[in-house]
């Protein structure tokens, strides 16, 4: 199933005094099991919230929350701290340490270490509401993002003070994304993608429908991975349970109507369509404005076709100027109609998966596709669909390359 995403990767995480510190136990464990090499450093605060006996025991590490202590019993230094990690993340993030760390002063172990550190620096605020909005706290994290370093915008909702508002921790999911994108390689950088994902439903009444078994999880993951290397993504959902991906413009649909327009009006200034959506082939001639009942239904329904959005794409792809990629759910001769599709519909990528197969058909966690595009196929390997997801988009990296279009056709 390949590596973890953090497998091998030091990260150094600072705890400063909040009661949102116990929060952060549950973040460490999550790395230190996904194989990340993890250093906790607490400031004197911090340790009245939470022992550092607990950090200590989920990193395996000892904790660093004294420099003297620290030089004398020959444990690792401020300085060796932040100077060999991949990154280094305070969580939470006080008013006093964002204030400290925007004047550039040093008088403690963890702003020694953010000083001197010479790696990315990710910042989590959380604090009581209105220090968080008092216009020094701000002024303190625009130095503070000038400087370089990244702030996650903690969230709305009730403090530990019963207050309300903009001030409580962010969630790990969307910490976890910031982590992800500094840990990637931003080879998607500038690049606008459009992405569908998710099935479409075409209503036979207020009750009843007609759609598929998409479940979306293969078009999150390109949305999510495609955001984390640095590309602008619109997601385009038809109904799924799947959580919105950080960062990620999403506009929701239900039928193939609506898709079809929303992806035309959205694709004039794209780099890079993909087509993951399972969109219906066919509607109802005609929809109830009234729930049928059963003693009335007839037990035939007359269908009627909707719109090809990629054979569209594909129509206007060299006026566009996009790379379209495409996706073929198959139960057999998969490379066979797999190849037909790329041609027939002008693709630039297509992926195959056999929907037959319980590891790779429809809701599964994990995939196995088959890349075809001009120049031949490539096998994927059977992994998660957020691998997979990175290893599709490598290839889109190949074919965005000056001259790659210009290759022989499929054989």
């Amino acid at each position: 199933m390949g590596l973890s995403r953090f497998s091998g990767k030091r990260i150094v995480i600072g705890i400063t005094g909040s009661i949102a510190a116990f929060k952060v136990a549950g973040w460490v464990s999550t790395l230190t099991k996904e194989g990340a090499d993890v250093s906790v450093v607490m400031t004197e605060s911090a340790c009245r919230f939470v022992a550092p006996l607990t950090f200590s025991a989920l990193s395996g590490k000892a904790v660093v929350t004294d420099m003297f202590t620290a030089e004398e019993t020959h444990c690792i230094s401020h300085i060796e701290l932040g100077q060999g990690a991949d990154l280094l993340l305070i969580a939470p993030a006080t008013a006093n340490t964002i204030a400290k760390l925007a004047h550039g002063l040093a008088d403690d172990i963890l702003s020694t270490t953010v000083l001197a550190a010479d790696c990315p620096v990710l910042i989590a605020p959380a604090m009581n509401s209105r220090m968080y909005e008092n216009p020094l706290t701000q002024k303190n994290i625009t130095i503070l993002q000038e400087q370089g370093y990244t702030v996650i915008d903690p969230e709305y909702g009730t403090m530990a003070c019963k207050t309300e508002g903009p001030g409580r921790l962010a969630k790990w999911d969307d910490v976890q994304e910031e982590l992800l994108q500094v840990l990637s390689t931003q080879d998607l950088a500038g690049e606008k993608l459009l992405i569908t994902a998710g099935p479409t439903r075409e209503a036979l009444d207020p009750a009843r429908f007609l759609s598929n078994r998409s479940s979306g999880k293969m078009g999150y993951a390109l949305a999510r991975t495609a955001r984390r290397r640095g590309a602008e993504v619109h997601l385009v959902s038809g109904p799924s349970c799947e959580r919105v991906p950080s960062g990620v413009k999403i506009t929701r649909i239900e039928t193939a109507e609506e898709m079809y327009n929303v992806v035309t009006a959205s694709c004039h200034d794209c780099s890079v369509i993909i087509k993951a959506a399972a969109v219906s082939d066919f509607r109802p001639e005609t929809t109830a404005s009234e729930k049928v009942k059963k003693e009335n239904a007839e037990c035939v329904l007359r269908l009627e076709q909707t719109d090809d959005i990629l054979k569209m794409l594909g129509r206007h792809k060299e006026d566009k100027q996009y790379l379209l990629v495409g996706f073929a759910a198959e139960s057999c001769a998969l490379r066979e109609a797999g190849r037909k599709k790329l041609e027939t519909k002008n693709l630039d990528l297509i992926a195959i998966n056999d929907i037959s197969n319980s590891n790779t058909g429809f809701e599964s966690e994990t995939n196995q596709v088959i890349l075809c595009d001009r120049k031949g196929f490539t096998e994927l390997p059977l992994t998660s669909k957020e691998q997979t997801a990175d290893l599709i988009l490598d290839r889109i990296v190949q074919l965005l390359e000056p001259l790659s279009f210009e290759i022989p056709s499929c054989k």
